[in-house]
């Protein structure tokens, strides 16, 4: 059985300190569908209070005032700096029969998830992508066309019930995005063409990923929409496959025009 721990800063919550000292913590958007979807899996903490004598109980105070229901095994819930491994070390060491290879960390920061994969753990960076974590499935990031007859709105809607993420619009009609394989067909099939890149972490692809990328591109090449490298792009052509050195078919999509 997998667990799955998050940071609460930025992650989970964002942090605003009252006039009282106390700390409020209000849930980032997404996080609740999220956690709901996530009732059949533990869950814990993995983040960093602040400084201060108490900080550790603020903070605990806030996350149930925020979450009421969650997070309740306290076993799976740790305060402390992540500033290198030893916290995550810890989180393994006390979430029960689960391995390394079986805790899942969430959170936005590299540094922190580099730590985390130092420490055996399979890492995610938003909590949409939790689940894909606990299943060995990678996130890439991803550019988004927006076709002139949509707008972000739309996308915003769009990405809601897939394993995709709004990272930032840039100038032009291009969107930097995070999202699954599953999330990028979810987006194609909503009209938003997709350009899966490198993955975020570089983390191993297993099998089953493999074969759902590999069928993604063996889709576009079916329908027409997509040739080789070299090969002469026709009037149909929206995507670039390319062979790696390791045998990877990778896909990029070509500017609209």
């Amino acid at each position: 059985m997998p667990v799955i721990f998050f940071d609460v800063g930025a992650t989970l919550a964002d942090a605003r300190v009252e006039p009282d000292g106390s700390l409020m913590l209000r849930p980032r958007p997404r996080v609740m569908a999220v956690l709901d979807a996530l009732r059949d899996v533990p869950t814990g903490i993995i983040s960093d209070p602040g400084p201060g004598a108490g900080a550790a109980s603020r903070a605990a105070t806030a996350l149930h005032a925020a979450f009421p229901g969650r997070f309740t095994d306290e076993t799976l819930v740790h305060w402390g700096t992540k500033d290198g491994r030893d916290i995550f070390d810890r989180a393994v060491a006390g979430a029960g029969q689960a391995t390394a290879g079986d805790c899942v960390f969430v959170g936005e920061d590299a540094r922190e998830r580099a730590f985390a994969r130092e420490a055996g753990m399979r890492t995610a960076a938003d909590p949409v992508f939790a689940r894909a974590a606990t299943e060995n499935r990678p996130v890439h990031r991803a550019w988004v066309e927006l076709p002139e007859d949509r707008d972000l709105s739309e996308l915003t809607t769009a990405v809601n019930d897939t394993e995709a993420v709004v990272v930032r619009g840039v100038p032009g009609r291009r969107v930097l995005a995070m999202a699954t394989t599953r999330g990028a067909e979810a987006l194609e099939r909503a009209g938003f063409p997709v350009e899966l890149q490198e993955q975020v972490d570089g983390e191993p692809v297993d099998d089953a990923e493999r074969r759902a990328s590999d069928k993604f591109i063996s889709d576009l090449l079916a329908r027409g929409e997509a040739v080789y490298e070299g090969e002469q792009p026709t009037p149909r052509t929206t995507h670039i496959v390319r062979r790696e050195d390791d045998g990877r078919l990778t896909v990029r999509r070509l500017r609209f025009r």
